[in-house]
């Protein structure tokens, strides 16, 4: 099968929502909000979190010990020709047992933040039911590692990993699976939230949910028809709803609570104030099954008139639970969704489509738009008046060849992080209320449907010795976190 376009694949998904007609536009979402920048000139404000990110699947290894139950992505890469390179996430860089090395790491990198999954099947190998204390036991471990070497954690509750007995009851089709979700949420936060302050509940919903059941290009590889699909997507956003309110009700006071999701961002062709207007409308609807509802507690108008017969079942009291006030949201930019241009005809804009000689990184679907860390934060803030945001991801995939000494120099890297940053510079310079930035990722490591053949690590492993070797572009990010600025 092809493998081409995965995250990609998610980043455009939406542009078919693109053609919908815009819902009435009030003065609410472009109201826009004026901060004098705290930091110093050229740099980023005073506290600025710099970090890293991982997930569980993608790192951990140790498929079958202390008790985990499996996955469905345990089940999807034992599926002839779901993964490119054949390989699963059984052992992956071992960070299961590794876990002290790597946290030095990123103490020497000079990163005061981590990211980090937990998996789910470890903690409820059948996803309900009796807890597995030795599975939550390894994240006790971790955060205490990390509290010891100055890094705060982040702790994300889902990043893709299902447990396979609630994929055998309806997986994301199914309502349970989403009160089964706040149950877990409730459990991990009634134990780690005495240490972890900072939780966020679903990784990329837009990503899981459409290359998962719509694509089928990521666990647990359905192709669903329209109806069904839209209630995947409800039930997502609903089961982030259950888990901001049982973090809230089971966690220690004072606990922060959002989601990290990958905003389909839509830039203007050319900043004049009517195509920026016209990105801040697109964004809106590009983003109508996930982060608009969340963020506004309804699904658009012209969401709901696309979907016709096929929109989700829902009641007003999901909607209440979906849009639970959140701390902040986290934001996972890589690349910009699409270009636009303003346009007198409904909905207002008009997308400007990528051309043949677009340049992007090692993988296909990251086409380069570094200026996307300026507009993803900018659009969030204006549209939806989120005061504090962090950039939960963004980073590149390279070819990463060691040099005869063993050394990595990922230019392409360096070159794609320091564009970025600028971009994202500018968006806290102007005020928008950007608190982190978690670079993906620490480790190369599984990359989903691509295996092992793309890396996106700040440090290379050779993955037949697990030798960690930092990268160029880890000297790079030291700096910037050095300097608290572009380096």
């Amino acid at each position: 099968m092809p493998f081409k376009l995965t995250r990609r694949r998610t980043l455009l998904a939406a542009a078919g929502t693109s053609a919908l007609a815009a819902a009435a536009y009030g003065s609410a979402h472009t109201a826009s909000r004026t901060v004098q920048n705290p930091g110093r000139p050229g740099g980023f404000p005073e506290g600025f979190r710099w970090g890293t990110a991982t997930s569980a699947y993608q790192v951990e290894g140790a498929a079958r010990e202390d008790g985990r139950g499996p996955s469905i992505w345990d089940t999807f890469t034992r599926e002839p020709g779901r993964i490119r390179d054949g390989s699963t996430g059984d052992v992956s860089v071992d960070h299961y047992n590794r876990y002290k090395e790597d946290v030095a790491l990123m103490k020497s990198m000079g990163a005061r933040a981590y990211r980090f999954s937990i998996a789910w099947p470890r903690v409820f190998p059948e996803g309900t039911g009796a807890a597995n204390p030795k599975g939550l036991d390894f994240y006790d471990r971790l955060v205490d590692e990390l509290l010891a070497a100055g890094i705060e954690p982040y702790a994300t509750l889902y990043h893709w990993d299902l447990p396979q007995a609630l994929q055998d009851g309806g997986g994301w089709e199914s309502r349970d699976t989403a009160r089964a979700f706040g149950d877990y949420a409730a459990y991990v936060a009634g134990r780690l939230t005495d240490r972890v302050r900072q939780v966020f509940t679903i990784n990329e919903m837009q990503t899981f949910v459409e290359q998962g059941h719509d694509t089928g290009n990521f666990a647990p590889g359905h192709k669903l028809p329209p109806g069904r699909l839209n209630q995947v997507r409800h039930h997502a956003v609903l089961a982030h709803g259950l888990a901001v309110q049982a973090v809230r009700a089971s966690g220690r006071r004072g606990t922060m609570v959002g989601p990290a999701e990958n905003i389909a961002t839509a830039l203007p062709a050319i900043e004049t104030a009517e195509n920026i207007r016209a990105a801040e409308q697109a964004t809106r609807e590009l983003n109508a099954p996930y982060l608009t509802v969340m963020m506004e507690g309804r699904y658009t108008d012209a969401y709901l008139a696309k979907t016709g017969r096929d929109a989700p079942r829902f009641t007003d009291e999901e909607l209440k639970i979906i849009s639970s006030k959140v701390d902040f949201v986290g934001l996972n930019v890589y690349a910009p969704s699409q270009y636009v241009l303003a346009s007198e005809a409904a909905p207002g804009f008009t997308p400007v489509p990528f051309p043949s000689s677009h340049p992007r990184m090692a993988s296909s679907w990251l086409l380069l738009g570094p200026e996307a860390l300026y507009w993803a934060p900018r659009h969030a803030a204006r549209l939806w008046q989120v005061k504090d945001i962090f950039i939960t991801e963004n980073g590149a995939s390279a070819a990463d060849e060691p040099t005869p000494d063993g050394m990595v120099h990922d230019v392409d890297r360096v070159m794609y992080l320091r564009n970025c940053l600028m971009h994202l510079q500018r968006a806290t310079a102007e005020g928008v209320p950007v608190r982190g930035y978690f670079l993906w990722s620490l480790l190369d490591n599984f990359e989903w449907a691509d295996g092992y053949e793309m890396r996106f690590g700040l440090v290379h492993v050779d993955y037949a010795t697990q030798k960690r070797t930092p990268k160029l572009s880890a000297a790079f990010y030291r700096e910037v976190i050095s300097r608290n600025g572009l380096a």
